[in-house]
């Protein structure tokens, strides 16, 4: 039956090399093109994308180094006025502290004059607090440099003082015993009066330094004050009231075991 039937004529091998199709190469070429060009284009977005991420780390970079440069600035000015004010800053000597609290010894005057500071850094505190829930606050590094200064200015006030009720007065005219309480607060300690060389270099580079280290130590702590809705109000006040029972409790640590009685306490100098 098969032999019936009529066959293909058979081809040559020329013939059947006509007939493969003549685009394929050139297809094949195109398909290989598009993907060089695909490939390419992949790279060249890569390039463009890095450099963006370069750009903008860079531009990260420069905003940092502007801001951590404005907050060296703040801090180098509040502690300038710090140093401004210390000799401004009105203290009571022994005799004036006897007169208002009478029939009182060290360690009485002492705990009166620990509460009541602690009250006024409690109400400066309070009161950024709540400049902070106001429709338009004020700016609020302001308010805060507002805030060291004038806590800084009631515990300086507090150490001078301490300094007087337990007999171990900073030698020197006003100036020189205010930048000597100044120095106190910086370091949280007790000046000692019998050592000249502590009062002395009270301005010198590491009181400086010391100094700048407090207030930069000071604006962390005070920033949760600046929380609206009177959270603010209640934390700073809270906060400032313990920074200065401890820094009290430093002091008078100290005062201890150096205290004068009171009858050798030297005169005042003007």
């Amino acid at each position: 039956m098969h032999e019936l039937l009529p066959r293909a004529p058979p081809q040559s091998a020329g013939h059947r090399d006509q007939e493969r199709p003549a685009d394929l190469p050139r297809l094949r070429g195109v398909s290989r093109g598009s993907g060089v060009e695909a490939e390419h284009g992949d790279v060249t977005d890569a390039h463009v994308e890095r450099g963006r991420m370069a750009s903008l780390a860079a531009a990260v970079g420069r905003s940092a180094r502007k801001g951590g440069e404005r907050a060296r600035a703040g801090v180098h000015a509040v502690a300038d006025r710090i140093v401004a004010n210390a000799p401004r800053i009105p203290v009571r000597d022994l005799a004036a502290l006897r007169e208002q609290f009478p029939g009182l010894g060290p360690e009485e005057i002492a705990d009166k004059l620990v509460a009541g500071a602690a009250n006024g850094t409690s109400t400066v505190g309070a009161g950024v607090g709540a400049a902070a829930m106001l429709p338009a606050p004020p700016a609020m590094p302001a308010e805060l440099a507002a805030e060291i200064i004038g806590v800084a200015s009631i515990e300086i006030k507090l150490i001078a003082e301490l300094h007087e009720v337990y007999g171990v007065r900073a030698p020197g005219t006003v100036r020189q015993r205010a930048i000597a309480y100044l120095g106190s607060w910086a370091q949280e300690r007790g000046i000692d009066a019998a050592v000249p060389a502590t009062v002395n270099a009270a301005l010198g580079v590491q009181m400086k330094r010391e100094l700048r280290q407090q207030v930069l130590k000071r604006s962390f702590r005070n920033l949760p004050s600046l929380a609206p809705f009177m959270i603010g109000a209640a934390v700073g006040a809270a906060l400032n009231r313990r920074d200065t029972h401890k820094l009290a409790r430093k002091i008078r640590k100290d005062l201890r075991v150096r205290q004068v009685p009171w009858g050798a306490l030297p005169p005042l100098q003007a």
